[in-house]
């Protein structure tokens, strides 16, 4: 339903979020979530550019999550990455085309009640039903 950079930034944003504000950098975030470095490096630059994530540099630099987690839904961490692509007009132009009018506007408002779901949901909320603990230590995975 979501695509790959979707859930890998979700993935990234999930565990900044878990690290109660200690820098990480890309490797360590990487390690833990599974990522490809070069394809989450990637990823952590849109995620800075929307404004979710700071990146500090030098020998305790990395990335930290910007925004409140209980606060930050689901939605707006996908839609960093990837814009929503929902038809918001008839994209059904020619005559011929309009029987095909009725899927269109049902697929639309299904797309409606999943962005709500993801926009009711924040990042609090997935960590907090993780089972176990996702922080790491301080020195547990070297910058590699």
């Amino acid at each position: 339903m979501i695509s790959q950079t979707a859930e890998y930034a979700l993935r990234a944003i999930t565990f900044l979020a878990s690290q109660n504000g200690t820098p990480r950098t890309t490797a360590q975030i990487a390690a833990h979530t599974q990522v490809p470095r070069g394809y989450l490096a990637k990823v952590m630059q849109s995620l800075g550019r929307a404004g979710l994530v700071h990146s500090q540099r030098g020998s305790l630099g990395g990335f930290v999550l910007a925004v409140d987690p209980g606060s930050l839904d689901i939605f707006r961490v996908i839609s960093a990455v990837e814009p929503s692509r929902r038809a918001r007009k008839n994209p059904l132009g020619s005559p011929e085309q309009m029987e095909m009018q009725p899927l269109n506007d049902r697929l639309d408002r299904a797309a409606e009640q999943i962005e709500e779901t993801l926009r009711q949901t924040t990042v609090q909320e997935l960590i907090s039903r993780e089972k176990g603990s996702a922080s790491m230590p301080p020195d547990s995975v070297a910058d590699a």
